[in-house]
């Protein structure tokens, strides 16, 4: 270890950098869209014959960016896509071509109408006052229709929906070409209400084709893809299963992790003594000797949820745990363990907390988060990286 309390040199900041020098500065966040490819195939591979295997990407696909994880998904094959609102649809349909079907997932709020019809959105519909809306508004422009068989969020209650089928007018006018419901509890294979939502669906889609012999039926997440072919339908929508979730908790994953995120090291340093506390509110001390790695990223960057205040990264091929607080834009590690002569010269180098040895349900998990979470919460300030 270097003499008492000495900081390691490391770049400067304020120098003028080269792209490559740049890019040692900044957090790395790798994103695999042949990965994403291979993860949206494994998920075709479980459906019966004739099921289409759409894809979710909303909320920029998961956080990794829709412009450019959709047109990948589109090459791989995919004409189906979701996403929340109206604005994300409108974004899509600039890097999607004309025959890629774009559903809105959150329906359409009063004046956006005009902006479905010149962008051939597909809003999903689920009040009354909707369907009117877009009858008067839309002409014979398609919409789709979800009920709610168990979520109890959005969708049209049975009861309410069993009425509109009696009444039959109103549904006709709107041009459903899309029936729909969505599971609460698909990654619970044995959860009863996936049974129960299944049920109800059944019931609803047997009224709904009393008056649309042709709809098409969706009810299936990605972890409703696994439940079986009964949950199937005609189609179906993998979101977090194509960016690296495993749909199936607790067992192994048929998908294959997306991405990497690498901090970069900004100072190092060598605490010669124990009892030196360290991070905000000195909730940690050092009970030995330590040599320290302050990374660039913190909370404002995900890193709350992604590390968390237990968690650790890799470097050099071991494990460095975290200590201290997480800072807005920094984390400290302890990197005692790694000899001196493994690590990267004048301090520079990177520390991994996501990857294939620290995937997003591993790290996820830990912290008693979703993999949804973990992913859309990565921030906007670290250089994404694309691998074709």
């Amino acid at each position: 270890m270097r003499p008492s309390g000495q900081i390691w040199p490391t770049p400067d900041s304020n120098t003028a950098a080269s792209g490559g020098e740049k890019l040692m500065r900044d957090g790395i966040l790798t994103i695999d869209l042949a990965s994403i490819q291979r993860n949206w195939h494994a998920m075709c591979r479980q459906l019966k014959p004739g099921t289409e295997c759409g894809a979710v990407i909303k909320a920029s696909a998961y956080g990794l960016g829709s412009e450019r994880v959709a047109p990948s998904l589109y090459a791989a094959g995919c004409r189906s896509f979701f996403v929340a609102t109206v604005d994300e649809g409108v974004s899509a349909r600039a890097y999607l071509p004309r025959n890629a079907t774009l559903y809105v997932l959150a329906g359409v709020g009063r004046g956006r109408e005009a902006d479905c019809l010149s962008r051939g959105l597909v809003p999903v519909l689920f009040t009354v006052e909707q369907l009117q809306r877009w009858r008067e508004l839309a002409g014979s422009a398609p919409c789709a229709i979800k009920v709610d068989t168990g979520m109890t969020r959005l969708g049209l209650d049975l009861g309410v929906f069993e009425r509109l089928c009696d009444e039959r007018q109103l549904l006709l006018d709107c041009n459903p070409i899309l029936f729909m419901s969505h599971l609460a509890c698909a990654d619970e294979p044995e959860h009863p209400l996936n049974s129960h939502q299944l049920q109800r669906f059944q019931w609803a889609l047997e009224k709904m084709r009393t008056l649309c012999p042709e709809i098409r039926l969706s009810l299936a997440n990605s972890s409703g893809i696994c439940l079986g072919e009964d949950w199937q339908f005609d189609l179906v929508r993998p979101g977090a299963a194509l960016y690296g979730v495993n749909p199936q908790p607790g067992a192994s994953s048929i998908v294959e992790p997306v991405v990497e995120l690498r901090l970069p090291i900004i100072q190092v340093r060598d605490v010669p003594r124990a009892g030196v506390s360290v991070g905000y509110s000195a909730t940690y001390t050092l009970e030995r000797p330590a040599r320290l790695a302050v990374a660039l990223g913190g909370y404002a960057d995900g890193i709350h949820r992604i590390v968390g205040s237990d968690g650790f990264g890799i470097l050099a091929g071991r494990r460095v745990p975290v200590v201290g607080r997480i800072s807005m834009d920094s984390t400290i590690f302890d990197i005692t363990e790694v000899p001196v002569e493994q690590l990267p010269p004048a301090g520079g180098g990177h520390i991994q907390v996501l990857g294939p040895s620290l995937d997003v349900d591993e790290v996820s998990a830990r912290v008693g988060a979703l993999g949804y979470e973990t992913l859309t919460s990565l921030g906007d300030r670290y250089h994404r990286r694309y691998v074709e």
